[in-house]
This record gives C-alpha cells, structure tokens and sequence, in this order.
C-alpha cells in the first residue's frame, strides 16, 4: 500500500468536530456543510476511532454518519461507547441515527415496507427543537431519505421530534444529553435546509467558526514541511487547477525543493502541452520538466479497450515516469499528486473506511504496490470549489482558477474502444471547436467541464454528392458545485445546431453529433 496522505496538524487552539465515517457515500459532504460555516472538522472510520484517539482528538462535537450496513447485522459497524461519554453534542444521521439507538438502548429492525429512498417531507411534533430553528416555516419541510432499517423502539430519553411517511422516529433527540438524531440525510442539496440544521448544531456545540481557508493554507504548509522535511518533491503537473493549486502549495512550503513534471503522454487537447509548460514557467516560475512520453502511453495502450485496464496502463506509467525524472535531477523522495476527495471517493473509501468503489482514477487506483517515491497528497481532503478558494488564497491567475477539470488519462477516457492516433486527432479538433464555441457564446464560466467524446461506432452520412461512413461524436457539458453530483447544461437548441454543424463541416471523420444529456448519478461525468 502507498504511504498514507498527510494529515492536517492538530492545533490545541482549534475547535475539532469528529466525524466518524461509516462508509456513507456522501460522508464527505457533511465535512463540506461544516467548512461552509468555517467548523474545522476530519472524518475519520469507525474502525480508526477508539477510546485512546477520542482522548488525543478531543472534540467539540460528534457526528455519526450514514453508510451501507444494517445495525441488527452480527458484528455491524460500531462507534466506541466513549463516543456517548464525552459530554459533547452527538448528531447521528441515517446509519448513524440507529446504530446511536441501538447502543443506548432503543431497537432496529429491517421489516417490508419499512424502507424509504428519495424525496419525503417532514411534519414538525408539538414540540420543538433548537436544532431545528429555522425550519418548518411551511410547517412541512423536504429531506432525502435513503434507508432500508427503521427504529422500532427509541432508547431511554429521547422523544420524538418530526415523522416522515415511513420514518414515525425521523428526528429523535435527547436534549438532556444533546444527542440528535436525524433518519435523513441533512447533508445533501435535496434537503433544502439541511445547512441551517448543521450551523445549529455547531451553535449549540458553541463552535466560533475559527476555520478558514488561509487557517487549511497554513496546516497544509506546515504538513508538508512536516512529511517533506529537506527531500526533493516531484509535482505531477496537468495545468488543471488541482496540479496547480497543489504546486503552488507545495513550492511555498518547500522552495527550490519541487520540481514539477508535466508529462505529454499523446493524450492533451489541442496545443495544451505548450500552453501549460509556458504558463507555469512564465507564470509561476517553477522549475518544469516537459517529458514528451507520447510514444510510450499510445504503444502501451494499442488494441486496450476496457476502460480500467486503460486507467491502471496510464497510471503504471505515469509512475515510470516520474521515478525517471526523479533519478534524472539526482532523486527525489516524494510525488505530489493533485488528487481530491471525489478522485478517492469513487476509488478506494476515504481514510480506508467501508465505503464502495465506483471507479479507479489514474492517481489512486493505479499506483502500484510498491514504488519508489512517497505520495504527498495536500489535496486530498478538499473538493474543487474548495481548491479554487485555495487557489486565490495563494494568489494563483483567475485563469488558472477558472479552467475547466482535465482528467489525468486525458483524451483516453473520452475515446471509448480502442485507441488510435487518427481517433485522438478527430477528437482534439472536434473538442476545440466545442470549447471554442462555448467560449464564443460567453458560456465557459457557467460550465463547470465540457469535452467530446469520440464514440466507437460509424454511421453513414451524406456529405455533398457523396456517402460518408464516420465517427459520430457526443459533445458532454454539466455544471456542479463539487463534482459528486452533476447536471447537463441546457444548451439552447440554435447553439447545438450551429456547433454541430462546424464540427462535421471541420472535422474530417465525423458525420454525426450528439448531446448526451445525463445526470451524474446514474452516469460519470466522464465516459469511462
């Protein structure tokens, strides 16, 4: 396994929320609620928090999350009893909310009809609760349940605070104590209110909200000059904001100690290998090394189809790579990655908890089990609006700031099938001219990422007097906040007729254009 990623140094002068993970898809996005708010918070598995790390950690407050196991299951995920012993407020949210009763002394059960997913509404009881000041202004209030086990039963002292239609226990509490327990999920966007119900619970924990991005600034310096101490650090740069922002970071807490390496693997946009190696010198004067690998990524991966096999190719050889240009330049001890919470998320669980693998990417999942240099990750922890605050924090160009997302396998996972060079040429003309477009129309702020991808089917066209049998083609445009949920852009249909129209009449090998129009979930923003 790879070095673990740093950790943001505990400060005795901070006020700590624990947030204790039980494999919740959506675990990360509590954090997110918190740092909105400016409550300093790490997430932690339940299988990493005992009764010695309540000690150390010492929070303000708890707050239990969701996750995918059923309570009454033998040995089901656990918090350590400490956890009701502190004296300090306690939230239990979904999974959290049950296992919180079945340890104190209430009941769970999975019965039929007992489970509830999606949108449901919320009836206030008589009685009301601080944690809840704000809401029920319409008396009802929408939430998002997602649960298959109910409480059957409430533990001693606690009362019933709202119900759902297939949740009579939907808000639970013990005042006395200051626990809370919620069955839906406040965390995500389709619980409107749900972030007044965090910034309560934190009031009544008495947090100050002394937690802002130059405070994340300072921790992660010293972080890496904790974990770097006088090593050399390779940067694996792509001139997306995350490598950028991650060697901007990096170069104020170390100096002359990074060397950044931008590797041209034969799978970049149009003219972008030129475009970043310039920026970052010009720009940021850093040390950047443009290793022209092309030859080596497009061999390795002729005649490789299946998408993983294509992310753990290019990710072996990135590390190849790197390790060279490392013993190039006399060694170097660590690789800084531009890796974020939604890279880690859909490839392995946050902090080695339970949660499911949605995919690999290229800089977690494809590392190998051994390798020559320690990962530093500083990034690891944060989201992309959060790395773009992070970034004009450290006074990066608001061009650098605003670029769209890049994949680190680039053009590979926009080309589903088979790889080729001809391929990846129709494709970066057609995807410039898309970008081109959006730009022209005043669009690419409001668009959080945009590219074609080629697809690997053929259709008969009739271009003049003539057949035509070519690639068709889907252009892919979705604003989000975080990444982890998606939409489609609502392109008016006079701007996907004209921008069709110059891809097929400019781009030899392409005869038909399609919108792909789905939502992440149940898709990816990206193909594969």
């Amino acid at each position: 396994m790879t070095d673990a990623p740093i950790e943001p140094a505990h400060q005795a002068d901070h006020q700590k929320l624990l947030i204790i993970d039980f494999g919740s898809q959506v675990t990360q996005l509590i954090a997110r609620r918190l740092r909105e708010i400016s409550v300093y918070c790490e997430i932690h598995p339940f299988n990493a928090v005992d009764e010695a790390f309540l000690d150390e950690f010492a929070p303000r407050a708890v707050i239990l999350s969701g996750g995918p196991a059923s309570v009454p299951d033998e040995g089901s995920p656990k918090p350590p009893a400490k956890v009701f012993e502190l004296g300090v407020p306690v939230l239990g949210i979904c999974y959290g909310q049950q296992v919180m009763m079945h340890m104190l002394g209430g009941e769970v059960v999975r019965t039929q009809g007992s489970a509830e997913f999606g949108r449901a509404y919320l009836e206030p009881g008589d009685d009301r609760l601080e944690l809840f000041n704000g809401w029920f202004q319409g008396h009802r209030e929408q939430v998002w349940m997602s649960h298959g086990d109910h409480v059957s039963r409430l533990a001693p002292g606690f009362a019933p605070y709202a119900t759902s239609p297939g949740a009579p226990f939907a808000v639970v509490a013990d005042p006395s104590r200051r626990f809370f327990a919620t069955q839906f999920h406040p965390e995500v966007h389709h619980t409107p209110n749900g972030p007044k119900l965090f910034e309560n619970f934190c009031a009544l924990a008495g947090f100050t909200g002394d937690w802002t991005m130059q405070a994340y600034r300072d921790q992660a310096v010293q972080a890496i000059r904790d974990q770097v101490g006088d090593a050399r650090v390779l940067c694996a740069l792509s001139g997306g904001v995350d490598s950028s922002v991650t060697a901007a970071l990096i170069h104020e807490a170390i100096g002359d100690q990074l060397t950044c390496v931008f590797v041209d693997h034969g799978l970049l946009r149009k003219n972008e290998a030129q475009e970043v190696v310039e920026m970052f010198r010009d720009h940021m004067n850093l040390s950047v090394i443009h290793a022209d690998e092309s030859d080596l990524f497009l061999t390795a991966l002729e005649g490789v189809s299946d998408p993983e096999q294509k992310r753990k190719t290019i990710g072996k050889l990135f590390i190849d790579v790197f390790e060279k240009h490392a013993h190039a330049i006399g060694g170097a001890d660590f690789l800084a990655q531009g890796t974020l919470y939604p890279d880690v998320i859909e490839s392995v669980s946050f902090s080695g908890g339970p949660s499911v693998t949605i995919k690999s990417h290229h800089n977690v999942g494809g590392l190998p089990e051994k390798m020559g240099m320690k990962l530093v990750e500083p990034l690891r922890e944060l989201f992309k609006d959060e790395v773009r605050a992070l970034g004009r924090e450290l006074g990066l160009p608001a061009h650098f700031i605003g670029r769209h997302p890049f994949p680190g396998p680039g053009l590979a996972i926009r080309c589903p099938g088979e790889i080729t060079r001809a391929k990846l040429e129709i494709l970066r003309e057609a995807d410039a001219i898309f970008i081109d477009q959006i730009r022209k129309h005043g669009l690419y702020d409001e668009i959080w990422q945009a590219f074609v991808a080629i697809l690997p089917v053929r259709t008969v066209g009739v271009m003049g007097d003539g057949r035509t049998y070519d690639y068709a083609c889907a252009l892919r445009a979705v604003t989000s906040v975080d990444g982890m949920t998606a939409d489609y852009y609502p392109f008016a249909h006079d701007f996907l007729g004209e921008t069709a129209t110059r891809i097929i009449n400019n781009v030899r090998g392409i005869n038909r254009v399609t919108y792909d129009i789905t939502s992440k979930p149940p898709g990816t923003i990206e193909w594969e």
